[in-house]
């Protein structure tokens, strides 16, 4: 089977690099081992944050945020998307510095889309908190979407554009000569001039096979959701000295997450949760809002991501070949960028070059890394 670009992973940044790719006309085709989204892209918390970026990726998530306020336009879906706001607690004087140093940050690289509110407003904002809070950092229009909702749509409007998916089709080698690539699979031979590694978790693996070894550590982020409640919060909330990230849903159940992880076995694809640090996160809620001490919990996962040591994705062409390209290493917080590295990956693809700024996205920062014999 031949087409214009081969993306190996069926999750977000696949779909969105093929989407992007099929409205300019050009066609590819998805592979992805297992069903698309089913390791990170449709299970993460859905965060659409620009709140606490890393300066390097500030533009792309101010940029991808508009994408987000009209994403109907792109994938035909609201994608379940709202807008609340969202907030990190300053629960004393020492946080509040914490908080108004990245304001000033922010503000020195340009931007306005952080600021701090007062107690007053934080308060009115959440009014079951617990006394005392001192102000909170902001950002208005921020807020979240339903991860699946939005990994069915991006891939239904790219496949009605005429992208080819193949799931349940692993790649048992990637080869390169003088006309392009060629995967091998049990389902088949599939061959392009251009290819694109989304693989998320396992991007590492065709990373190398392209002799481009880099520390890539896959992760099992936890998260929990309750029973369903009356609404009592609108915007997502996490603290300045807290592991936290905590919204009510659309029906009323509350996600919580905290960044801490299931434990991982990468080879056979299990997670088991780690109940001990599931407790640290749900106590550092009830610190926060006591009230809901005898709310159940009904059920928990954890997804498989790729993390990065510098918690920067990568998002750039291959250092080794000028066909190739790569968009993985989100570290958890690449559902909002989804949109814009679609674009971003297209520009390189048929341009040569892109509008934004992506140097810090280099593969080539881990140029030195040796991958240690298995």
């Amino acid at each position: 089977m031949k087409t214009d670009v081969l993306i190996i992973g069926g999750g977000l940044m696949g779909f969105s690099v093929a989407l992007q790719l099929a409205r300019r006309g050009v066609k590819s085709l998805v592979v992805d081992k297992d069903s698309a989204g089913r390791h990170a892209s449709g299970v993460n918390a859905g965060g659409l944050r620009r709140l606490n970026r890393h300066p390097a990726e500030i533009p792309l998530s101010v940029a991808a945020a508009e994408m987000w306020f009209d994403i109907k336009s792109l994938v035909d879906s609201d994608c379940d998307s709202r807008f609340p706001g969202q907030i990190r607690i300053a629960e004393n004087e020492t946080d509040v510095q914490i908080l108004e140093q990245r304001v000033e940050l922010v503000t020195n690289l340009g931007y306005q889309h952080e600021e701090m509110i007062s107690q007053q407003e934080l308060y009115k904002l959440a009014p079951t908190l617990i006394p005392n809070c001192k102000a909170a950092l902001m950002c208005r229009n921020d807020g979240y979407a339903r991860p699946f909702h939005a990994l069915d749509a991006f891939r239904r409007k790219a496949l009605s554009l005429g992208v080819e998916y193949l799931p349940s089709t692993r790649i048992d080698a990637i080869e390169h000569d003088n006309k392009g690539w060629r995967l091998n699979s049990p389902n088949g031979e599939f061959r392009a001039p251009v290819l694109v590694n989304c693989a998320g978790a396992w991007a590492g693996q065709v990373a190398s096979t392209l002799d481009e070894p880099v520390p890539l550590q896959p992760g099992a982020p936890m998260l929990m959701i309750t029973e369903r409640l009356p609404q009592f919060i609108e915007p997502v909330f996490g603290a300045a000295s807290r592991k936290l990230s905590f919204k009510q849903m659309q029906n009323g159940t509350l996600l919580i997450g905290g960044a801490h992880m299931a434990e991982l076995d990468i080879k056979h694809q299990k997670t088991t949760m780690n109940w001990a640090k599931l407790a640290v996160s749900a106590r550092t809620v009830l610190a926060l809002f006591p009230q809901l001490k005898n709310v159940r919990i009904v059920r928990c996962w954890a997804g498989i991501e790729a993390f990065m040591p510098d918690n920067l994705p990568v998002i750039s062409r291959s250092s080794k070949y000028s066909d190739a390209f790569h968009a993985f290493g989100f570290s958890a917080h690449g559902f909002q960028l989804s949109p814009l590295v679609g674009i971003i990956l297209s520009q390189l693809i048929l341009d040569d070059h892109t509008n934004f700024n992506i140097e810090p996205f280099s593969i080539e920062r881990f140029n030195s890394f040796k991958k240690i014999p298995a």
